[in-house]
């Protein structure tokens, strides 16, 4: 199947050196693969890398139109491949291998995305490690609608800080949604799942991905989160409020500290847990809160100066 790789960049220039000689070495092993970069007028020298790394095309869009749905999917018409997967600069896989392995799994034809595993990295803190573990176990599976029943809003999980799709089914369902604040992969999963495909999650297809966020980045990312949701109510709707999985993740964080020993920062864990579910819950009614106070609490202010000034 030919395949294109497909990557939104902002100054990602302390990012490439790593991340380039693994995508070359990918992208080279069969003429049937293609490298698309997608830079947001990057300050930093990124495009100037690019230029001497020679080696797939570099498309430009303008930092303040960037969209995390409209421009992948603008990227995506711009090549022809059967697969398509998509990156983060802020991810990097553990080999070319790693890439070989989650596109080897749509030789299932129902499967129409799939995600790999990430790993922390080194400098990642506990809370960053332990987000990492409750969401990239170590078994791989393929999930269908028929399984929201169990597993609720988890079911549509996708991360395209490294996940693939199949062309055809993501033109089927329209591509990604333009003008999402965030959570363009769990709408396309969402999607894909009503129109009766399936997602794959590929266990042995790492990348090193992670973030440690403080407390005020913590609550303003699930301030975002709870935005999404009461944007795309339809996703609580068919797959469940994502009130069970929350506790499920106190839970098994509470477990992993203990663990770990680091009881030390059990205060730290409860004040992170307790502004993480007051951001969703004021996300959520986002409508309610004045426009001024709204742009402060998120974390993606540009999405909110597309329809309004700041205040």
């Amino acid at each position: 199947m030919k395949q294109a790789l497909i990557m939104p960049l902002y100054n990602a220039a302390a990012y490439l050196p790593a991340l380039l000689p693994v995508l070359k070495e990918w992208a080279t092993r069969t003429d049937e693969r293609e490298l698309l970069f997608v830079d947001s007028c990057s300050g930093d020298g990124t495009a100037q890398m690019l230029t001497e790394f020679g080696l797939g095309r570099v498309l430009t869009v303008d930092s303040s139109q960037f969209d995390h749905g409209g421009t992948r999917t603008w990227a995506a018409q711009q090549v022809e491949a059967e697969v398509l997967v998509f990156m983060t600069q802020d991810a990097l896989p553990v080999s070319a291998d790693d890439i070989e392995r989650l596109t080897a799994v749509f030789s299932n034809p129902q499967v129409a995305a799939a995600y790999g595993r990430q790993l922390p990295y080194e400098h990642c803190h506990v809370f960053g490690r332990h987000l990492r573990k409750f969401n990239y176990g170590e078994q791989s599976y393929v999930r269908s609608l028929e399984d929201r029943e169990r597993f609720g809003i988890k079911t549509a999980f996708l991360s395209n800080s490294f996940a693939a799709y199949r062309h055809s089914a993501l033109a089927d369902i329209g591509w990604f949604k333009d003008g999402l604040i965030l959570g363009e992969d769990t709408y396309a999963g969402g999607k894909l799942l009503l129109a009766g495909h399936k997602l794959a999650y590929v266990a042995d297809a790492e990348v090193y991905h992670s973030h440690s966020y403080t407390v005020w980045q913590e609550f303003k990312r699930y301030f975002d989160i709870g935005v999404f949701h009461a944007s795309e109510s339809w996703l609580l709707a068919e797959f469940g409020t994502p009130e069970g999985e929350g506790m499920r993740y106190i839970r098994s964080e509470l477990d992993f500290l203990c663990r770990e020993q680091s009881v030390g920062l059990l205060l730290a864990f409860l004040v992170r847990n307790f502004m993480k579910w007051l951001g969703y819950r004021l996300g959520r009614h986002y409508r309610s809160l004045p426009f001024c106070l709204v742009t402060r609490l998120s974390m993606h202010h540009r999405w909110w100066q597309r329809s309004r000034p700041l205040c």
